[in-house]
C-alpha cells in the first residue's frame, strides 16, 4: 500500500529565518520524518510588524489559505496565530496543533474545541531568578520590562504567580513601554536603583517614524548604556548581551507537537483526547562576555559555569 499523502499548513506568528520560529519547526517536522509530508509555510511575521493594519490583514490571509486549501492538519506556532486565526477555527472539522503559547487556552476558546491541541510555553522563572541569586545572592530588588507584544501577557501573569513563592525578592517595578526613547530614558533612569532587570518584552518599541526598532539594536544598547544585571527567558536575547537565562526550548516544543500531529494523522486520535501539554526543558545560559563587561565574572561560582551553556561574545562582534 503506497504510504499516505499530508498536507501540513504551518502558520507561524513571527517569521524565519529566526531562530526561535525555526527551531519549533524543525522539532515539529523531526518527529515526522518518515512520513509523505506537503509543508506550506505562512509567516505573520508579527514580531516585526505589529500595526492593527498589518495583523488584520495577516490574519485575512491565513484564514483564507486555510479555507482554500483545506490542509489535512495546520501547525501554529505562539500565541498571535491563536488569537486571530485559529479561533475562528474552534470545531471546524480541520485539526490543528500549536506550539509556543503563552496565554491560557481558554482565552482563545480552546477548552470547548474538539479540534485543537498543543503545548503551552511555561518560562522558567523560579529557575532563572536562582541562577542570578547563585551569582547575585545579595539580590533584592528586579524591575520587569514589557513592550506591546500580547504574548507577554500571559508571561506576566506566570511570573506574578511564581513571584509570589519567592519573599526574599521584590518586583519593585513592572513597567509597560511603547517606545524606544522611553525605554532608554526609564534604562537610565533605573541605574543603581535596582539589583536586576527582567526583559520580557523588546522588540515592540517603537522608533520616532513609528517603526519599530529591531530588537538587536535594543539589546545592544542595553549592554553598552546598563550596568544593571539582566535576565530573560528566551536562548536567542542571550547572543545579543542578556547576562542570565533558563532558555524555553523552541525544539522541544516543537517535538511534542510533531508527536501530537502524528497521533492525530497516523493513528487517527482526535485532537480532543490529546491533552494539552505544557513545555518543561530548561537550558541555563550565560553571557560571558557580558559577565566581563560588568567585571563579575570571579562572582561566578564554578558549579555554575560547568552547567551552563556558555555565550563568549556579542553576536554583533561576530
Amino acid at each position: 500500500r503506497a504510504s499516505r499523502h499530508f498536507r501540513i499548513l504551518h502558520i507561524m506568528s513571527y517569521n524565519s529565518p529566526w531562530t526561535w520560529s525555526d527551531l519549533q519547526l524543525d522539532g515539529f517536522k523531526e518527529e515526522l520524518s518518515d512520513l509523505d509530508v506537503e509543508y506550506e509555510i505562512f509567516q505573520m511575521d508579527a514580531f516585526r510588524q505589529n500595526s492593527p493594519e498589518w495583523l488584520s490583514q495577516k490574519a485575512e490571509e491565513a484564514r483564507a489559505l486555510i479555507a482554500k486549501n483545506q490542509p489535512d492538519l495546520v501547525y501554529t506556532t505562539d500565541d498571535y496565530a491563536q488569537d486571530l486565526v485559529v479561533r475562528h477555527f474552534i470545531n471546524s472539522g480541520i485539526p490543528f496543533v500549536f506550539s509556543g503559547v503563552n496565554k491560557a487556552p481558554s482565552e482563545y476558546g480552546f477548552d470547548k474545541a474538539n479540534n485543537i491541541t498543543g503545548v503551552l510555553e511555561r518560562e522558567h522563572f523560579v529557575e532563572t531568578v536562582k541562577l542570578m541569586q547563585s551569582i547575585f545572592p545579595e539580590m533584592r530588588k528586579i524591575a520587569v520590562l514589557f513592550d506591546s507584544n500580547i504574548s507577554y501577557e500571559g508571561v506576566a501573569s506566570h511570573i506574578r504567580e511564581d513571584a509570589k513563592s519567592m519573599n526574599d525578592i521584590e518586583f519593585s517595578q513592572w513597567l509597560h513601554l511603547s517606545t524606544f526613547a522611553e525605554f532608554k530614558q526609564v534604562i537610565t533612569n533605573l541605574q543603581g536603583k535596582v539589583d536586576a532587570l527582567c526583559v520580557i518584552g523588546n522588540s515592540q518599541f517603537r522608533d520616532s517614524s513609528g517603526n519599530n526598532v529591531d530588537y538587536s539594536v535594543v539589546l545592544r544598547w542595553l549592554a553598552e548604556n546598563s550596568r544593571i544585571p539582566d535576565f530573560s527567558f528566551w536562548e536567542d536575547r542571550s547572543y545579543y548581551g542578556i547576562l542570565c537565562t533558563v532558555s524555553v526550548s523552541a525544539m522541544e516544543q516543537g517535538r511534542v507537537a510533531g508527536n501530537m500531529a502524528r497521533k492525530i494523522l497516523v493513528e487517527g486520535i482526535a485532537p480532543s483526547e490529546i491533552p494539552i501539554s505544557t513545555s518543561t526543558k530548561g537550558q541555563a545560559i550565560i553571557s560571558l562576555r557580558r559577565a566581563r563587561d560588568l567585571q563579575i565574572i570571579p562572582r561566578i561560582p564554578a558549579s555554575v559555569l560547568l552547567a551552563s551553556k556558555i555565550i563568549e561574545n556579542y553576536k554583533w562582534e561576530e
